[in-house]
């Protein structure tokens, strides 16, 4: 990680948004100013993806789209907390995969900690980010907590991706059968192109489909990375599933439609979507914060 990803700052001036750069003062002086009381948390992870991209892909998009949306309405962000909610992706044992997981609780509690901290410091409104779409499995109860024990505005912006991209739908080459928008595929291969070149190794890539677990017999199938598998037409039914099970590459799609000028369009409409978003979110009027912090130890 370089030097400018500690203290990112707009070009030609001394505008910092990544706090880990910034000065207790700094951080005072800009929570002080009008509508500077929103805070974006980026939420990563480290997970197996396809054998072409790194274990990084979902924390390498969420931060490029943190840091286009930071620099273009003018908002703070912590840093990247790198470890996320990926128990499924952890692999046979002693495969090597790769994976970190941090197990449910101990998620809940880094974002709980890191939000009450900030709230604490005068933060009314917190918007975490992630491109991991399991990050948001665990949170319902942790952000309700917040909410109710703070005053304070929460919630968790998922990057456009898997079934939810209509952000970036017209960007995509990739039909529906290709899955554009899931692990590996077309979103995360551009986009990695687009902002870490060097990690892309397409050599390896392959062009892969999800299926149901084999155990389960031709009755189910399954389209994509959905938790979910079809049986008689209805995919109603919720199964925890490894992502082994139902993935045999780590890939879901067609990741050779991917170019580094896509990654990039598709990089402007999701800081696009989430600058707006904040812009939206600093009209909402709060009430009063529950602001201290007593627990903290």
């Amino acid at each position: 990680m370089s030097v400018k990803d500690y203290a990112k700052t707009d070009a030609g001036s001394d505008r910092k948004h990544n706090i880990l750069g910034m000065s207790f003062a700094e951080v005072a002086e800009r929570l002080a100013e009008p509508g500077q009381d929103t805070v974006l948390i980026p939420m990563g992870s480290t997970e197996k993806h396809g054998a072409h991209i790194p274990l990084g892909t979902d924390s390498y998009v969420t931060m490029e789209v943190v840091y286009r949306a930071a620099e273009a309405v003018d908002v703070m962000h912590t840093p990247l907390q790198p470890f996320g909610y990926s128990p499924h992706h952890m692999g046979r044992h002693e495969e090597g995969a790769g994976t970190i997981t941090l197990r449910a609780e101990t998620y809940r509690r880094v974002l709980h900690d890191v939000a009450r901290s900030l709230i604490y410091h005068g933060v009314k409104k917190i918007i975490f980010v992630s491109h991991h779409g399991s990050n948001t499995k665990p949170i319902d109860e942790l952000m309700r907590q917040l909410r109710y024990h703070t005053g304070a505005y929460i919630s968790f912006y998922k990057t456009p991706t898997e079934r939810e991209a209509n952000v970036v739908q017209h960007h995509f080459d990739n039909p529906p059968e290709e899955t554009p928008g899931w692990h590996s595929s077309e979103l995360e291969t551009a986009c990695l192109m687009a902002t870490a070149d060097n990690l892309v190794h397409m050599d390896r890539a392959v062009d892969d489909r999800a299926h149901a677990p084999a155990y389960m017999g031709p009755e189910f199938s399954k389209i994509d990375g959905v938790g979910t598998v079809k049986f008689r037409g209805s995919e109603n039914i919720w199964v925890p599933m490894e992502h082994h099970e139902y993935s045999d590459t780590a890939t879901i799609g067609n990741p050779f439609r991917a170019t580094k000028e896509k990654g990039l369009a598709m990089f402007d409409s999701m800081a696009e979507h989430l600058a707006a978003y904040v812009e939206e979110v600093r009209k909402f009027e709060v009430g009063e914060i529950n602001s201290d912090y007593p627990e903290r130890a």
